[in-house]
C-alpha cells in the first residue's frame, strides 16, 4: 500500500522553472555593430555566458528558459566574432539542440 501511494505521489512532484544564460532583448542586439569594441558590447548585451579561453575572438550569449517539466519555451544563441578587438560578425539565431 505505501509502495503505490509512493508511486502515486511521485509524478505530483514540483518541478521548479530553471532559466539559464543572458537574456538578449532583439533591441540591444541591433545595437551591436560590426566594428564595436569588446567594451560596447559588454555594455549592451551585458558578459558573455561562454567565454572559451582557446578561442579569445568568441563570444557565445545563450539563454533557455523551461517551465516545470516542459522543454524549453524560449531559446536563444547569438555569436558574437572579434578580429583585433573589434566585432567582425554577428551570428544570430543559432540553433540549440533539441533536447533542451
Amino acid at each position: 500500500m505505501a509502495m503505490g501511494v509512493l508511486l502515486a505521489s511521485s509524478g505530483c512532484v514540483y518541478r521548479a522553472n530553471i532559466s539559464q544564460g543572458n537574456i538578449v532583448e532583439e533591441e540591444d542586439l541591433d545595437q551591436v555593430e560590426v566594428g564595436m569594441t569588446r567594451n560596447q558590447v559588454r555594455f549592451l548585451l551585458g558578459t558573455p555566458m561562454v567565454d572559451d579561453a582557446f578561442r579569445r575572438n568568441r563570444w557565445d550569449y545563450v539563454y533557455y528558459i523551461k517551465i516545470g517539466r516542459n522543454d524549453a519555451t524560449a531559446k536563444r544563441w547569438v555569436t558574437i566574432l572579434f578580429e583585433a578587438d573589434a566585432v567582425s560578425e554577428i551570428q544570430r539565431n543559432r540553433e540549440l539542440a533539441e533536447s533542451l
